[in-house]
């Protein structure tokens, strides 16, 4: 696994954003682990935040996009964060935009904040995690709404690695599938795994049940 990877894994742990032990997901599975972006609340954890998404972007798609959209609500400081550190890493201004939960009738009207979309633009949507795949359903729309707009990709901070709709897809496999474009991860659930079994920092217990997690909800 690459360096930066594994920095970013230390990273999550690090700001307490990827935790070990009982929770229920959005989706109502119970899962041993969980990772919430809405836990990057300090300046400097956002500032690597953002290089964390601008290299994994820059390696993935290259330098051949305009806008970076975030959906609301996680996506919005991880779309701001990433357009920031894009600039400075590779000195290639992009424009961030997200959308409004409802659109706003007055001031600063629509349902998008930051730039518009506009015809010809190149989009790269940034998302905290996708578990299945649902949050995809109600952000393209949005986007393509706004014109002959092209996305280039998806980019979440981790793949779970589990199935989203059917049993022999992860959501990221589904999301390519269905809408064309390219889904990606910075890193993935296993690479978290082995990387942690590598310094000895996951128990018997906790492996056991990670297992059947994934014999449960892991693609087949």
């Amino acid at each position: 696994m690459e360096a930066y990877k594994q920095e970013f894994v230390d990273f999550m742990l690090d700001s307490k954003v990827l935790k070990f032990g009982d929770f229920t997901l959005k989706s109502g599975r119970k899962s041993p682990f969980f990772m919430n972006a809405g836990l990057y609340i300090t300046g400097t954890q956002l500032m690597k935040l953002g290089e964390f998404y601008a290299r994994a972007i820059h390696e993935t798609y290259g330098d051949d996009f305009d806008v970076i959209f975030g959906p609301a609500y996680k996506g919005i400081p991880i779309s701001v964060a990433t357009t920031i550190a894009y600039s400075k890493l590779y000195g290639k201004e992009v424009r961030y935009c997200s959308n409004r939960k409802e659109a706003k009738d007055h001031g600063d009207v629509g349902i998008l904040l930051g730039s518009p979309i506009k015809d010809g633009d190149r989009v790269v949507v940034v998302e905290d995690v996708t578990t299945s795949g649902k949050s995809m359903e109600e952000t393209i729309p949005i986007v393509k709404a706004q014109g002959d707009v092209k996305i280039v990709g998806l980019m979440v901070s981790l793949n779970r690695c589990e199935k989203g709709k059917s049993d022999d897809k992860t959501a990221l496999d589904e999301i390519k599938e269905l809408y064309g474009f390219d889904a990606h991860a910075i890193v993935s659930m296993k690479e978290v795994i082995d990387y942690l079994t590598s310094k000895g920092m996951l128990d018997d217990e906790l492996m056991a049940r990670i297992n059947d997690y994934y014999a449960q909800y892991g693609v087949n």
